[in-house]
């Protein structure tokens, strides 16, 4: 399984995501899920993938010798970012039909996958979009400034508290890493090696991409972190009422 997320506030982006693989309890790898593209002073984008490893290989592929070939359409010629959403569901879709075409009757078999873009283009705004399978996308609202793929249950409650418009960069930055912890304590197919990207915005250039093992000591320090201070704010919650329990039932 899979877990990414993308933050999308006042001062830029963020981009966090897992590395584990998971072909069978026999068959587990890491694999980085986030993928850099850029023309310098130009455009910078952020890809995250989540689903059938094959198909994320093949979009990536044709995504980078579209670029280097100087197609019609590519990540450099595409004017915004909604049509740099719409041009990678279009690549992901016609891998899907490849594998369908070859693979189909194969029992178990799913060549679907999952994006996130964001990024930026020279004069635009900056953004981030989820592009489904299907090849149609999303983008955040006033309201939701975050986006997620693969096993994003566990690690939204976070981000549904603390993520607003106005979040730091900084802030935003730790709060899709304790996203990131509460998804790989409770499903052990997400985990480490932790990607964390941050896009500062109209600096049209990424930040050195940072890495955290499962051993590194800040995501140490995170989640012993969060542990104590979630223990802590249980116990000062108000006490059960007594009223709560009405008297007269049966026992």
């Amino acid at each position: 399984m899979t877990y990414c997320l993308a933050i999308d506030v006042k001062d830029g982006l963020v981009f966090c995501s897992d590395s584990r693989t998971n072909a069978g309890v026999d068959q587990v790898s890491t694999y980085s899920k986030t993928h850099e593209f850029s023309v310098p002073g130009e455009r910078v984008f952020v890809l995250l993938s989540a689903g059938n490893l094959g198909t994320t290989q093949a979009v990536l592929v044709q995504i980078r010798k579209d670029m280097e070939d100087g197609a019609e359409t590519s990540l450099a010629s595409v004017p915004d970012l909604p049509e740099a959403a719409a041009y990678i569901g279009q690549l992901s879709l016609a891998e899907q039909r490849k594998y369908l075409a070859n693979d189909g009757q194969q029992a178990g078999f799913d060549p679907q996958v999952s994006f996130i873009l964001g990024g930026q283009i020279a004069g635009k705004k900056a953004g981030i979009f989820l592009i489904y399978p299907q090849g149609n996308y999303i983008t955040t609202s006033k309201t939701t400034r975050f986006l997620q793929i693969g096993e994003s249950k566990y690690g939204k409650p976070i981000l549904d508290r603390i993520i607003q418009a106005d979040t730091s960069l900084a802030d935003a930055a730790r709060c899709a890493l304790v996203s990131m912890d509460s998804t790989m304590r409770s499903n052990v197919t997400v985990g480490p090696p932790v990607e964390l990207q941050i896009y500062e915005n109209d600096s049209l250039c990424l930040k050195p991409r940072v890495v955290l093992g499962e051993d590194h000591p800040y995501l140490r320090e995170i989640r012993q972190s969060w542990d104590a201070n979630i223990r802590e704010a249980f116990k000062n919650m108000p006490p059960l009422w007594p009223s709560l329990f009405k008297s007269g039932g049966a026992c």
